[in-house]
């Protein structure tokens, strides 16, 4: 079996971050794991903020960015607040 390619879908939540607060109808954009996706998820993060409807403290927004751009975006989601990025293996 070929090894399976990464997708990521970003999330709004609840602080804690539950599962059942994660709503796959309202969050229904995946991106691929490609520099141009990343790029889009980076955007769509950035949107989100702007709106208040998720939080990165002033200080990992550099941190956020990197990630999502040259990391693991799942860490990222780690920093954002009311937000989650969840990883999908795609074959």
């Amino acid at each position: 079996m070929a090894k399976a390619a990464k997708a990521f879908v970003f999330f709004n939540c609840d602080e804690g971050k539950s599962e059942a607060s994660m709503n796959i109808f309202y969050n229904h954009a995946v991106y691929k794991d490609s520099k141009t996706s990343r790029k889009v998820l980076l955007k769509k993060i950035k949107e989100e903020i702007d709106l208040k409807r998720v939080q990165v403290d002033e200080g990992n927004l550099a941190t956020v960015e990197n990630l999502i751009l040259e990391g693991d975006p799942v860490e990222a989601g780690n920093l954002i607040r009311f937000g989650s990025i969840k990883a999908l293996d795609c074959f």
